[in-house]
């Protein structure tokens, strides 16, 4: 098989992981609380001619099994954050935004995102003026929330021609929204206040450095504001609301963010929403009602895990760097054992069954304490060690303004 290209004709350089460093993409308590303030707790039909791409198990053997095809790869590894589509197989990269902290009057402040939005016609991604958005499943639809959240309507936004094809009002304002597994309905939840505000009268501490003479402080701090949720139905507008109050506990402070959003389990049935006293998921019905599931050992594991499109199999955690290597976990989706160790710092998405979408450092850079985040998206497979560069660097800070998260949606 021949070197693969991307899309744009632009070769794809399969490269072997090296990197001895023990640090990793997800961020530990201390990075935590540093960047908490920057972060909250989470496109359009592609008409495009891509070629598939084959990640072949490496050993020597040139009769060895290899890895099934990823179809319609399409790789910017020289764009950081990129300007054209980045897809693998089942996702793309629909969105992506950056976090900005906006100054308010008297005192106050807003951790607020910063869109792009894949654009079919410039097949680019473009900047939004949009607050929130998320996109459909098949990618010609996005909800979209504007000004200054939260706010009593929701936008569906048609991803073909930019324009809002209508608007879906309700009484209770609402800070974030997202479709379903099959994109037919909307978790819209509910707050009083800016999810992402920091409030002068919600004061919280941090500590100084005393060798630096830096004295600890009180600055404004996240308020715990949500009120409940919406299910919507997208075809009609039906909108139909449950309480569902946010619980009160002193850890919101700590992870920096007011913004307690609910998702959607995988089967659409469910919906979730983060546990702040302990690693974990609380389930509810779409009433709001609670929902004791069995615990799973991959429960406890953050960011939450992502199944493979068979369900058989989840993202797991960092798993060390294991033979000099920075390497992440696969786990079976039921017993939480550990299936398949693969490069890269944080698993991100699922491009099908045997292949993923990850974060990993830069190899050349990447050192104990130096070099972690200066990482790129990668498509890795379960059996293989080869990686194929998705998109460039990003840069090698973890709390600069421009550092962009994406958004994966299935195409």
């Amino acid at each position: 098989m021949g070197t693969p290209k991307c899309s744009g004709g632009t070769a794809i350089k399969r490269e072997q992981l090296s990197c001895p460093d023990e640090s990793t993409e997800r961020e530990q308590p201390s990075s935590l609380r540093r960047r908490g303030r920057a972060l909250a707790v989470a496109a359009v039909v592609v008409v495009a001619a891509a070629i598939g791409v084959s990640l072949a198990v490496t050993g020597g053997d040139p009769e060895q099994e290899r890895q099934p095809e990823v179809a319609d790869v399409m790789a910017r590894p020289d764009q950081s954050p990129p300007r054209e589509l980045i897809a693998a197989g089942e996702v793309a990269v629909s969105a992506y935004y950056t976090t900005k902290l906006v100054q308010k009057p008297g005192g106050d402040a807003v951790n607020a995102r910063e869109w792009s939005l894949y654009d079919a016609g410039t097949e680019r991604y473009e900047k939004t003026d949009w607050a929130w958005l998320d996109v459909a499943p098949g990618m010609k639809t996005a909800a979209v929330l504007e000004g200054d959240l939260p706010v009593n309507r929701i936008g569906l936004l048609n991803l073909s021609t930019g324009k809002v094809q209508r608007w879906i009002e309700v009484d209770k304002s609402v800070g974030g929204v997202q479709f379903s597994p099959d994109g037919e309905r909307l978790v819209a939840t509910a707050y009083s206040h800016h999810p992402d505000g920091l409030f002068r009268d919600a004061p919280v501490r941090v500590e100084g450095d005393a060798s630096k003479g830096v004295d600890a402080q009180e600055v404004p701090g996240p308020k715990q504001s949500r009120t409940g949720f919406y299910v919507i139905d997208v075809a009609s507008g039906r909108a139909e609301f449950a309480e569902r109050p946010a619980e009160k506990d002193s850890l919101a402070a700590m992870a920096g963010t007011g913004r307690q959003d609910f998702g959607w389990s995988p089967d659409g049935e469910l919906l979730w929403e983060q546990r702040l006293d302990q690693p974990g998921r609380n389930y509810y019905d779409l009433n709001g009602r609670p929902k004791p599931l069995p615990r799973r050992k991959t429960d406890s594991i953050f960011p939450p895990v992502v199944a493979s499109p068979d369900g058989k199999l989840v993202t797991g955690g960092f798993a060390g760097g294991e033979d000099g290597r920075i390497v992440s976990a696969v786990l079976d989706a039921k017993t939480g054992e550990r299936s398949a160790v693969v490069p890269g710092q944080q698993l991100l998405a699922w491009a099908d069954d045997t292949h993923l979408i990850a974060w990993r450092c830069d190899p050349d850079q990447c050192r104990p304490g130096k070099g972690e985040f200066r990482n790129q998206l990668i498509l890795v497979g379960l059996d293989s060690d080869e990686v194929i560069p998705l998109s460039g660097f990003r840069k090698a800070e973890a709390d600069y303004a421009g550092r962009w998260n994406p958004v994966f949606t299935k195409r």
